[in-house]
């Protein structure tokens, strides 16, 4: 690879780095091409971008990068590095996590997200725990309609309970006062009179 070329690399992974608030360093170090090309199909039905890139070349596109300082990731760019770029969160987590019930690649380097560094294999479980945007916001969601929900549930149950009463009214009321007099004419008639 000429100077020219590594030049062109390393700014195109700046330009890719630049604006990625998910990104994760992978090895697939031991995966053969089969499951290589799986991993990459997976990542990208879930809109994850997987770039093989030197580590010399990532380090040089992280450090041009401002805002950010990335230092903590650099040790552990040792051997087979893969770069992982994703906007949900856990994705590449769980994308690792689902390979590694086959095999035990591909492992966990370091990730960067949510303005949090992990580094170490060790921290994928986390990882896969972290919730989503999406996921976190429909929880939001939930959580605000149920008070809601409770309150819909409260007035239609009044309404209901208002309209059983109504309908119950009316019936005592068409009751004839005729039938109820006779029964009244009836104890006084039958009682004993005081004389």
């Amino acid at each position: 690879m000429t100077k020219e070329d590594k030049v062109l690399v390393i700014q195109e992974l700046k330009e890719v780095l630049q604006d990625a608030k998910v990104v994760y360093v992978a090895s697939l170090e031991g995966m053969n091409a089969a499951a290589t090309s799986e991993f990459r199909r997976q990542a990208f039905k879930q809109n994850i971008t997987v770039k093989v890139v030197k580590n010399t070349l990532l380090q040089k596109a992280l450090e041009a990068i401002e805002g950010v300082d990335y230092s903590e990731m650099f040790p552990t760019f040792k051997g087979n590095s893969a770069l992982m770029i994703s906007e949900t969160a856990n994705a590449p987590a769980k994308l690792i996590q689902g390979f590694r019930k086959k095999a035990e690649v591909p492992a966990l380097k370091s990730a960067y997200l949510q303005e949090t560094f992990y580094v170490g294999d060790e921290n994928l479980a986390a990882l896969v725990s972290i919730k989503s945007r999406e996921e976190m916001i429909g929880e939001i969601i939930t959580l605000l309609q149920s008070p809601l929900r409770n309150v819909l549930s409260a007035l239609q149950n009044k309404d209901e309970a208002n309209g059983e009463a109504e309908e119950a009214a009316p019936v005592a009321e068409e009751t004839p006062a005729a039938e109820a007099a006779p029964e009244a004419t009836t104890d006084a008639t039958d009682a004993p009179s005081a004389e």
